[in-house]
């Protein structure tokens, strides 16, 4: 670990904000604010700076290699800070390597698919970026919240049973992101955490 993590993980307080495979996450548990890593904005600037110089470099690795692609999921409440974290952590990433896509309300040729269709659509290839602006994930909340939209997709009767279909769900975007690792494509999931004040 560089010098410059430590000091980062020490000002967060050595608070490891991973969630592991199997885990359980109960969400009042985690803290929405943690102590500043910088003592200014101009000190931020420098920090924020000195990173995206470090993730550019990365980045044409990641492209020269062609090995692996990178896919960055930001799931979080409307108005949580997705877009404003896209923008400025990816800044200095070249957007020839990037793509994001923003996933809302399904559209009609999307409800006669599948509900992984319209994101695994647009997945990075080898050496690429791919940051999913929403997800997969919202066929197990959204739609939960949203039943209308479930009944817009048009499946089968037999397919809507309550008491499988979510479990089924999950089981659907586990063996997704295994195939996905299995072949080359690295996941990485954050989840915007916000208070209620």
């Amino acid at each position: 670990m560089s010098k410059l993590a430590k000091t980062v993980k020490m000002k967060i307080n050595s608070k490891d904000f991973r969630v592991r495979p199997g885990e359980k996450v109960k969400l009042q548990a985690w803290p929405t604010a943690v102590k500043s890593i910088c003592n200014s904005k101009k000190a931020y600037r420098k920090f924020l700076e000195d990173h995206v110089e470090k993730l550019s470099a990365l980045q044409n690795l990641h492209y020269a290699s062609s090995r692996y692609a990178l896919l960055l999921i930001f799931q979080g409440m409307d108005a949580g800070g997705k877009d404003g974290a896209i923008r400025h952590v990816m800044s200095g990433v070249n957007p020839q390597g990037c793509e994001v896509f923003s996933f809302k309300q399904p559209s009609e040729e999307e409800l006669k698919h599948d509900f992984l269709w319209r994101t695994t659509r647009h997945l990075p290839e080898r050496g690429r970026i791919g940051i999913f602006n929403r997800s997969y994930y919202e066929e197990v909340l959204v739609v939960r919240v949203h039943p209308e939209i479930l009944s817009n997709q048009g499946l089968p009767a037999e397919l809507l049973d309550e008491k499988s279909i979510w479990k089924e769900r999950y089981r659907s975007i586990v063996d997704l992101e295994e195939h996905l690792h299995r072949n080359g494509t690295r996941i990485i999931k954050f989840f915007l955490h916000l208070s209620k004040g």
